[in-house]
């Protein structure tokens, strides 16, 4: 008979009991860690990235964000058939959230800001599953007060989602090969087409997870290629029909022709700045040279993509910093790398014990800390107009505050003024788009097609408004036989001229 003191496995009771306390509360640890890595920089990026997210004007590509996700499906349908269709995913998900939260500029940006919190608290999830807590949670901060992290946090369009799935589908890569299981791989394989889905090119990340593959191999999995090959077939597989019909749609990036100035460019337009650059770069460098085996994931993610955009350049036109938006997370975990690297041969963590380690982290949130102040300008300029952006929005109070009914309103210059003005005078509250012989929606693009005689469509109109953002003259742009029209018919009774842009009141002749 077993003594009431004796528990299973001949230890007492009371230590059995001692020991088994002791295993829940370590597993409590354990599961605590995690948010302790993740959360701060998940809070801090929303700290960063939320203030002022609607005070910036929507710029061009934010415009056709607006005009597609408004659309009716048929419509929208209609229009990824002849452009766009790579990104018809993003339309339909902000076709969803507009109809709930509207289309202030501060209602389009939030999904990217919020995908920009999440990266931020998966990338120091990532960084501990590669190398440790610490360089993930350096990773993280350092994510979180990015200047571009602000800059595509607080814009309507999908670079947020392809950074935020291209982490998400190397964690669930990295656990999958750490613990296997089908529900892993399956989900893997689903974030390998929701990257695709988010931006095609985000798929290029896949080589650097073929490296964590062949490295799994090596140590002893036997299914691992085989996995990781059916896991990529079935995510592929779902973008595949969207990636060929895009594959005709090149041609309207075929404007992108970089050079070697863009390549030498390409550091300050991705990481924001020339001080982020400089930093990340350099703290980059050292922990790919010292990272050994565990830097070779993030450094093939980080080089890969760019020099493969960059040398197919002449045909696919995909070398945009923006396009690589994706990359930012691998060139923070090398950045964190190094800087733990440092932070531990300066404190000499190896032989000092405890108090390096405490005089390690130390170093670490002030050099975080630093960076943050090294870069805050451009944070705070990543908030602003973009540079060389009309101010439509002006434009739009000049004409709301002075219309009347009857009114008309024409467009001159390249910047999207039709699409533009839309927006700013949404609501069916404007002027009469007088030259517009089909609509942007009947033709199924983002530009209207205008009438061949402009008289005959001017005819009647006793007032208009032209919204002209063209280089010197505010009508160069126009049409020969639509300015014969107004200098025949109308004279100019109001100019005003706002950043970048011309509006212009003009009355018929008596």
């Amino acid at each position: 008979m077993t003594s009431p003191s004796v528990a299973l496995g001949g230890l007492p009771r009371d230590a059995a009991a001692g020991t088994a306390g002791a295993t829940r509360g370590a597993v409590r640890g354990d599961r605590r860690v995690p948010l302790l890595v993740s959360g701060p920089p998940t809070v801090l990026a929303l700290a960063v990235v939320l203030p002022g997210i609607g005070h910036r004007q929507l710029w061009r590509d934010e415009h056709a964000t607006w005009w597609a996700s408004t659309l009716s499906y048929p419509d929208l349908g209609r229009l990824t058939g002849h452009i766009d269709v790579v990104l018809t995913p993003f339309y339909v998900v902000m076709h969803l959230w507009t109809a709930l939260a509207g289309t202030s500029p501060a209602a389009l940006r939030l999904p990217g800001a919020l995908a920009m919190a999440v990266s931020a608290g998966l990338l120091a999830l990532l960084g501990r599953q590669l190398s440790d807590a610490r360089t993930g949670l350096v990773a993280g901060l350092l994510f979180a007060v990015l200047p571009t992290v602000t800059r595509y946090g607080q814009e309507a369009r999908p670079y947020a989602f392809a950074v935020l799935f291209a982490l998400l589908a190397t964690l669930v890569l990295l656990r999958a090969l750490d613990r296997p299981s089908l529900g892993r791989w399956t989900l893997y394989a689903l974030a390998v087409a929701l990257t695709g889905f988010s931006h095609l090119v985000a798929l290029s990340v896949l080589p650097a997870h073929a490296v964590a593959v062949v490295r799994a191999r090596r140590a002893g999995d036997p299914i691992a290629h085989w996995a990781f090959g059916c896991a990529t077939v079935l995510g592929t597989s779902a973008v595949v029909p969207m990636a060929t019909e895009g594959a005709g749609q090149v041609g309207q990036i075929a404007w992108n022709n970089p050079v070697l100035s863009d390549l030498a460019e390409y550091p300050v337009e991705l990481l924001g700045s020339w001080s982020a650059a400089v930093a990340v770069l350099g703290l980059g460098a050292v922990g790919l040279l010292t990272a050994g085996r565990r830097g070779a994931v993030p450094g093939v993610w980080a080089l890969l993509p760019p020099v493969l955009t960059f040398v197919t350049s002449d045909r696919l036109h995909l070398f945009l910093p923006r396009y690589l938006l994706f990359t930012v997370p691998a060139w923070l975990l090398l950045a964190a790398a190094g800087a733990v690297r440092c932070a531990d041969v300066v404190t000499g963590a190896a032989r000092t014990g405890r108090r390096g380690r405490v005089t390690g982290a130390l170093l670490l949130t002030g050099a975080v800390a630093g960076f943050a102040v090294q870069v805050w300008p451009a944070v705070l300029a990543a908030r602003q107009d973009l540079p060389g952006e009309p101010d439509f929005a002006g434009a739009g109070r000049v004409v709301r505050a002075a219309q009347r009914p009857g009114d008309g309103i024409l467009y001159s210059g390249v910047f999207g003024e039709r699409k533009a003005m839309a927006y700013e005078l949404r609501g069916g509250t404007g002027p009469d788009d007088v030259l517009a012989r089909r609509t942007a929606r009947q033709t199924g693009s983002y530009a209207a097609v205008e009438c061949d005689v402009p008289a005959d469509c001017l005819s009647g109109r006793r007032r208009l408004w032209l919204v002209s953002t063209g280089l010197g003259a505010t009508r160069t742009p126009l049409r020969a036989s639509t300015a014969a029209v107004l200098d025949e018919r109308y004279r100019v009774v109001r100019t005003e001229r706002l950043r970048h842009v011309t509006v212009q009141l003009l009355e018929r002749r008596r």
